[in-house]
């Protein structure tokens, strides 16, 4: 299956599943999607992700994490900067997703980071979503 954007695939497999109580999720595996499961493994909302080897392309298997009685912690995803629209932010103007309670993923030139691992950087870059 071809894809436009991976990235915002990516969050609507994780969006799905996460609704549906779903324990994993995979889908095919790039250099980009890995460093976004990485920072949202950092972050806490999931609970890990593994990259398996497997024909023709590598598959990328990230494991929900849930409170207790099934709670999500994942209350919301969402797709910032897009394909037919980039979204750059500077260091000082770096958004804090509900008022610093969810997490901003940001692309900089130092690799994928959180807003505010960025903002204590000082580097700025494209804001690729919104984590809550």
């Amino acid at each position: 299956m071809n894809v436009n954007d991976p990235i915002s695939d990516m969050l609507t497999r994780i969006r799905n599943a996460n609704s549906a109580a779903k324990e994993s999720v995979s889908m095919p595996s790039t250099k980009v999607l890995v460093e976004v499961a990485r920072v949202m493994s950092e972050e806490g909302y999931i609970a890990g992700y593994t990259v398996e080897d497997t024909t023709p392309q590598k598959t990328l298997t990230i494991q929900l994490k849930y409170g207790p009685k099934r709670a999500k912690l994942l209350k919301g995803l969402k797709r910032v900067s897009k394909p037919g629209l980039r979204i750059y932010s500077s260091a000082a103007d770096l958004p804090r997703v509900l008022g610093g309670l969810g997490t901003a993923i940001v692309s900089t030139s130092k690799g994928m980071m959180c807003d505010r691992d960025a903002r204590k950087a000082g580097v700025g870059g494209e804001v690729v979503a919104y984590i809550w």
